[in-house]
């Protein structure tokens, strides 16, 4: 369960490619969502600017409060933005002071070890109150292909990397699976709770309490992932979800449409945005060579033998079965938008895709867009002649092959050039 954990990323993106199950929402929005379930946490209304900030800093009185930077990304404590301004969460112990940190937080870029060098802006923060744990704990629901189902997931080991703690402690990781229909009884949570150590009774109850809710969310929402890291145990005996992380599978969105409404595109990668718009499944790399490809097999085939031959993709775009020449344009659009690509490799298998109509979009493209750098095209299957021939006559530099090996090995070679 965990080792698939450690994998998100890239490849684990690729490889979800049209449906790609990676709905996240920000941690505000986290906090909603978990109280309109009856889950207790800290306090936290967001703001939009430094003097709305201010304003809602007055609401928390002397014990002041903690401003969070809002972006979709782990590690936003230790991260820095790109103005200069170091750490994504301050404990904030006056109004005017949430007011100068806002005023350094919003419109500038946080970047942290999950944004990587581009960072993400940050539109929001959000002001919480201060409240301290005497012990806490990790809690998540998840979906466990071991049990074909979803499972609870918890530790007394809380608020740092779990990771860490399943590879060093294996035995500190608590999984109890959870019936899909019936969600986790009483009983069940509370043997959990026990297990957990909590200091009191009323503790134990309420943590119950908030791992039977946490499920209902789970299923009631179409989710993928529920993190609660940490999940505190106050010093008067009570338990509260400290901060969250949601994950909503994508393929539900017709029927929560409220979930999706929080979608906030300014955290994700622009052209990723503009390929969905055009129902064309594309992910961004860090290579050089532009990747046009049909079947999501076949894209993943494609990038191993670039990488077999020296060469970097620098994305995974699956055209798919349903292609038209307008949409092959768009794709060409959205690969010469990224400076990094110095050649264009397309790779097609006309099953139900008909090569001439890629052929088509590729001319169309070629001259439209006023492509200058190397495109290789490898085109087999239906309309496969009819698609060389309208190449061949276009008189344009298309440099066409048959083989696989010989055409990616070009592609790496005219791309290094």
């Amino acid at each position: 369960m965990f080792a698939s954990l450690r994998k998100a990323g890239s490849l684990a993106r690729i490889a979800s490619a049209g449906q790609r199950r990676f709905l996240s929402i920000h941690e505000y929005q986290s906090v909603k969502l978990l109280n309109s379930y009856g889950i207790s946490t800290p306090k936290g209304i967001p703001a939009q600017s430094p003097q709305e900030a201010y304003e809602i800093a007055k609401q928390f009185g002397s014990t002041g409060c903690v401003i969070k930077a809002q972006v979709l990304a782990g590690g936003r404590g230790k991260g820095k933005f790109d103005n200069g301004f170091q750490g994504g969460v301050h404990v904030v112990e006056s109004p005017e002071q949430a007011k100068e940190f806002a005023s350094k937080m919003l419109g500038a870029k946080l970047i942290t070890k999950q944004t990587g060098a581009a960072g993400r802006i940050c539109n929001t923060v959000m002001l919480a109150e201060r409240r301290d744990a005497s012990h806490e704990y990790y809690v998540a629901v998840l979906n466990d292909r071991a049990t074909s189902g979803p499972v609870l997931v918890v530790s007394a080991q809380g608020g740092m990397n779990i990771e860490e703690v399943a590879a060093k402690d294996p035995d500190a990781i608590i999984t109890t699976p959870i019936h899909f229909e019936k969600g986790l009884s009483k009983a069940e949570a509370l043997s959990v709770a026990k297990k957990l150590g909590f200091k009191s009774e009323n503790a134990e109850n309420e943590a119950a309490e908030t791992f039977i809710n946490l499920y209902k969310i789970f299923k009631e929402k179409d989710a993928t992932q529920i993190e609660i890291n940490p999940l505190g145990e106050t010093a008067d005996g009570h338990v509260l979800c400290m901060d969250a992380k949601f994950g909503f599978d994508d393929n539900a969105d017709f029927r929560q449409k409220d979930i999706f409404a929080l979608r906030d595109i300014t955290q994700e990668e622009v052209s990723e945005v503009e390929a969905q718009k055009a129902n064309l499944n594309f992910i961004k790399l860090d290579g050089n060579i532009g990747c046009l490809v049909n079947g999501a097999g076949l894209a993943m085939a494609t990038m191993d033998v670039l990488a077999l031959h020296g060469g970097n993709p620098a994305n995974f775009l699956d055209v798919g079965g349903g292609a038209t020449p307008e949409t092959v344009k768009k794709a060409f659009e959205i690969l010469l938008a990224d400076p990094k690509v110095k050649s264009i490799f397309i790779n097609i298998f006309g099953g139900i895709m008909r090569c001439d109509y890629i052929a088509e979009g590729v001319i169309k493209a070629t001259k439209e867009l006023g492509l200058s750098i190397p495109l290789i095209v490898r085109l087999k299957g239906t309309m496969e002649s009819q698609a060389k021939q309208m190449i061949r006559e276009s008189g344009l530099k298309i440099i066409p092959f048959d083989e696989l090996d010989e055409a990616a090995e070009s592609a790496v070679q005219l791309a290094r050039a």
